[in-house]
């Protein structure tokens, strides 16, 4: 393993010598963007868009914007993405898609199924080996290089359909994952096979002694309530006792400061943090340093990036698109605006509406941030609780109690890892009562609020209160009218606004 170990140092030098050559810029992006028409030109999707003809423009970006619409994911899967699920051949992609993989939905339904091509695949893998080259410039000692990596991630189980296998990302990538790099990866197959958390934790935590761990990959609220339950179990002092190796914990999916100070606890030394974009639509970014405040967009992998400022001029009042082809292109972005971000991937995906709003913190570098979402949502701990969930629980629980709720508001206490709701009532509610019912509710509506109300996320506040202080709070802010409307799910700014006005009034 040592030898292994030394090899690998020696390929994240060379790599990240050869990658900090490389300029990457619009230039990428156009190669990105006309590889992808090309492949899919003969597929059912490129004759209804006439991929044929604008390859032949001299100004493919702008054609290709002038003729394919944006579409979000419940748009794109009613006209294209459902016949492909079903099996069709050469529809939005050439061939037939073997692998679907399952991402939460922030509406209705619990799940999205999003294509995964062999092509994006290895855009993935070669991702994969280009992040590693930033570990050169961390200056790690050489017994971090014969060190493992933990991925905490999803089940790696897939379920064969009549037309295709889907399940998580991850079990997509294992099962094409080098035999080489599996020694490095933990847990075993046994373990990442497992869905239920209950099951999986023990495991792990009976397993941690015999591992040595340099690496930590997944979403901070499991990776970190992992860490805690092994240092627990073991009566550590800190995670280092066992895994002196480790250096390095790669993040993503929800915002990790409220976390430092937990990580910070567990830890004997420094412990790099990097952030990662990796969805299930493709690998977007990643930190290339701690020093670093965005993730450097990956514009040479496959995927051709689109920007449409988040204002009144481009969305409406719900977040809807006015405009269904007006973008920017990489070249055309402004540090500090909120952009919603739409991706064409070698997966099929055409002028996709992710859902996320990116923000460019440094042009030059093409580093961004993730900014937030389209609809208004909250994520303490990987909840992904959208305003639309928000809306269909608290109404379909006011309805069956018989009683109106027109105004609400809420936001999430990280201090206290819980949500804390406010419900404008002029007539008695039992605010227990109705605690206990939206919170079931919620969760029959988003698998992932279960989860982690079952895990890490604590039980919700709620505090009923007259209706007219929602709009007393808009009147003390200068928005009271018809064009102004209370925010729904407060941000930390505004909750912070919010308790100041309640307590000003008698209410806490």
């Amino acid at each position: 393993m040592p030898i292994i170990g030394k090899l690998i140092q020696k390929t994240t030098a060379l790599s990240f010598k050869r990658n900090a050559k490389k300029g990457i810029d619009y230039r990428h992006q156009l190669e990105a963007l006309r590889t992808t028409l090309e492949r899919a030109k003969n597929t059912k999707f490129g004759f209804v868009y006439s991929f044929h003809s604008i390859l032949t423009k001299s100004d493919v970006v702008s054609q290709y914007q002038k003729i394919v619409p944006i579409l979000d994911y419940d748009q794109f899967y009613e006209k294209w993405l459902k016949e492909s699920i079903n099996g069709v051949k050469d529809h939005t992609w050439k061939g037939r898609i073997k692998y679907y993989a399952l991402s939460s939905g922030t509406t209705g339904s619990p799940s999205k199924r999003i294509p995964v091509t062999t092509e994006m695949i290895r855009s993935f893998q070669r991702v994969s080996l280009r992040q590693f080259s930033i570990l050169h410039e961390l200056n790690l000692p050489e017994e971090f290089y014969s060190a493992s990596i933990l991925a905490v991630g999803g089940s790696t189980k897939l379920t064969k359909k009549s037309t295709h296998i889907e399940g998580d990302l991850s079990g997509i990538l294992k099962k094409h994952t080098s035999i080489i790099a599996a020694p490095f990866t933990k847990p075993s197959k046994k373990i990442t096979n497992l869905k239920n958390w209950k099951e999986k934790l023990p495991l792990m935590i009976e397993e941690a002694p015999k591992w040595n761990i340099g690496i930590i990959a997944g979403i901070p609220s499991w990776c970190i309530l992992l860490i805690e339950e092994i240092v627990k179990h073991y009566n550590l002092n800190s995670i280092h006792d066992i895994w002196p190796n480790l250096h390095v914990y790669v993040h993503g999916g929800i915002y990790m400061e409220p976390y430092k100070e937990r990580m910070e606890k567990l830890c004997k030394h420094k412990v790099e943090l990097l952030d990662t974009y990796l969805a299930s639509e493709g690998y977007f970014g990643y930190q290339t340093s701690p020093d670093r405040k965005g993730m450097k967009l990956l514009m040479n992998n496959g995927i051709f990036f689109e920007f449409v400022p988040f204002n009144s001029e481009y969305f409406d009042e719900n977040g809807e698109l006015i405009h269904p082809n007006k973008a920017f292109t990489i070249s055309e972005v402004k540090e500090g605006i909120d952009y919603a971000l739409v991706i064409t991937t070698n997966a099929g995906l055409w002028r996709y509406l992710i859902g996320d709003l990116v923000r460019f913190v440094d042009l030059e570098a093409h580093e961004i941030i993730i900014s937030g979402r389209i609809k208004q949502f909250l994520s303490l701990c990987g909840e992904h609780l959208s305003l639309d969930n928000i809306n269909q629980g608290l109404m379909k629980v006011a309805k069956s109690k018989g009683v109106h709720i027109s105004e609400y508001t809420l936001f999430a206490d990280e201090e206290a890892q819980n949500h804390c709701w406010y419900i404008g009532s002029d007539v008695f509610i039992d605010p227990k009562d109705i605690a206990r019912e939206i919170d079931q509710e919620l969760g029959l509506i988003n698998d992932d609020y279960a989860y982690v109300r079952k895990y890490n996320l604590g039980t919700p506040t709620f505090q009923i209160i007259p209706t007219d202080l929602f709009y007393g709070f808009l009147e003390s802010l200068g928005k009271l009218g018809a064009q102004n409307k209370m925010p729904r799910v407060l941000n930390q700014e505004q909750a912070k606004k919010w308790l100041e006005f309640l307590s000003a009034n008698g209410f806490r």
